[in-house]
């Protein structure tokens, strides 16, 4: 079992900026993937970015450009720098994480962290 625990959400005016961390701990060798994705009210949840264990990033399109994930590996922490908001990044952000268990790939989630960008 994987255990995350987020932080770094809350309130922030339109053009402003917060930075999100997920720490991981517990069963945490053979973690591949650290991501983070977004829900907001009466939307699915979407993908915002993710980081592979090589550093490889993937990022929406909507963010692009704004956001930026990177990984700590030896704290286990994957981080979500968030610049330019605006009012349509308003959700719940969830921490992903994808581990190997022999031959599968299971995910665990995160509690979520509101952020909300109003003026």
């Amino acid at each position: 079992q994987v255990q995350l625990v987020e932080s770094g959400g809350g309130l922030v005016q339109p053009g402003g900026s917060l930075r999100l961390s997920c720490a991981a701990s517990g069963s945490i060798f053979s973690i591949t993937v650290m991501g983070w994705y977004r829900q907001a009210p009466g939307k699915q949840r979407e993908l915002v970015a993710s980081i592979t264990g090589g550093s490889s990033t993937n990022y929406a399109d909507s963010v692009k450009g704004r956001f930026t994930i990177s990984r700590d590996n030896a704290k286990n922490t994957v981080y979500l720098q968030m610049s330019s908001l605006n009012p349509e990044d308003t959700a719940v952000y969830y921490c992903n994480v994808q581990r190997m268990e022999g031959i599968l790939t299971i995910g665990y989630w995160g509690q979520g962290t509101q952020v909300t960008v109003s003026s």
